[in-house]
């Protein structure tokens, strides 16, 4: 009994990961990772990341 619960779960799980592959024809896929690398780049003009979306501390634009 407690093996088929297990089974059925996996079962479950896998349906579940299928779905979330899918994508929407005609809908841009946003890469997050990609985003996350952009929100913490560096500053052009210190070198410091900047952290949040507010300007660099240095308060030079670059």
């Amino acid at each position: 009994m407690l093996a088929k619960i297990v089974a059925l779960f996996l079962v479950f799980i896998a349906v579940i990961a299928m779905f979330g592959k899918l994508r929407v024809p005609g809908q841009k896929h946003i890469d997050r990772f990609r985003a996350r690398r952009l929100s913490a780049a560096p500053c052009p003009a210190c070198g410091r990341h900047k952290i949040g979306k507010g300007p660099c501390p240095c308060g030079k634009k670059g």
